[in-house]
């Protein structure tokens, strides 16, 4: 059995192989069901949530994330994702790999953001918007990057300083990179607007955000939580990792369904269609697309079967 820890899966995991595994993934499909969902009361603070989530593919491999969400881990120093990944055989039950879960999570996180954008922004976009400064932040950056010929990076936070901590932590060869602090003006001129925040109400407003922009929406996972408005989805083309995760668990989507302001069918593909080339994705450089990310554990176990056979093919 391996282990791989905090930089072994790092190293393991490089961004655009996992970009392309993800890719393939999503074609073929896996055995995926819906994650668990259990809230943990921790005493004189917000309560976290545990969220398990198994994935299966016949006759090769099983893997099962666990992950503790918990808000205020800020205050001990702490990331608010917190991850362990388990992958198994799925012939003989046998554990194989113990994978560290935080780096697994960010790296496959940013990747499916990354493949999404492939399809759904503009191929000359050029500045991108990154909305918190968390432990995902940096990946999401980077991988957007990758996809797209991003000249300039602009990183907004709740609070400032650690934007700005965040854009000295960071080396783009040839990128502008500042720490802004007028969200709405910001939003206006981005091409590219990521959002990665545990926000309970909008913080992208649709009209702040110009034709032609791609919003990914990579926070808000409870449908308690939501970083965009209404207006914003009202007029986007929607998109989302899978259309079973956005319309039950994302607040971005199910709050604007329960009210009305949607219907699920304006939800036109996720990346199983665009993959498989059911949906075009972008159809103009005038069109405004979201693309809703709440995560699957068919990433998981795309991100754990590369790590673990990439660490055991260097071994």
């Amino acid at each position: 059995m391996q282990i791989l820890d905090e930089h072994q899966t790092a190293n393991a995991l490089p961004r655009n192989a996992l970009v392309e595994a993800l890719r393939q993934a999503f074609k073929e499909g896996c055995e995926s069901p819906l994650r668990h969902h259990h809230t943990i009361r921790i005493p004189n603070e917000t309560d976290a949530t545990l969220l398990i989530m198994p994935a299966w593919q016949y006759g090769k491999y099983l893997g099962v994330k666990n992950v503790m969400v918990v808000p205020q881990n800020h205050r001990r120093g702490k990331p608010s994702v917190v991850a362990s990944y388990l992958l198994y055989s799925a012939v003989s039950g046998e554990m194989l790999a113990i994978i560290d879960g935080q780096q697994l999570t960010n790296r496959r996180t940013a990747a499916a953001s990354a493949l999404a954008s492939s399809y759904l922004s503009r191929t000359d976009s050029q500045h991108l918007l990154m909305i918190g400064a968390g432990s995902l932040a940096s990946h999401l950056i980077e991988a957007h990057c990758d996809v797209r010929p991003i000249k300039r990076v602009s990183v907004w936070a709740r609070d400032y300083q650690k934007a700005s901590l965040l854009v000295d932590s960071l080396s783009l060869n040839g990128i502008e990179i500042k720490a802004v602090e007028d969200l709405a003006s910001a939003c206006s001129d981005a091409d590219i607007i990521s959002s990665a925040t545990l926000s309970e109400s909008p913080l992208i407003l649709g009209k702040n955000v110009k034709d032609g922009t791609h919003v990914d929406l990579v926070g808000a996972f409870k449908a308690t939580m939501r970083e965009s408005d209404d207006e914003l989805i009202r007029h986007a083309t929607l998109f989302a990792d899978t259309l079973e995760g956005a319309l039950s668990e994302g607040g971005d989507y199910v709050q604007p369904l329960t009210d009305g302001v949607i219907v699920s069918d304006d939800v036109v593909a996720d990346l199983y269609a665009l993959t498989r080339t059911a949906h075009g994705g972008r159809e103009s450089d005038q069109e405004v697309t979201v693309f809703k990310s709440c995560g699957t554990a068919l990433e998981d176990l795309a991100a754990g079967v590369l790590a673990y056979e990439s660490a055991h093919n260097n071994n």
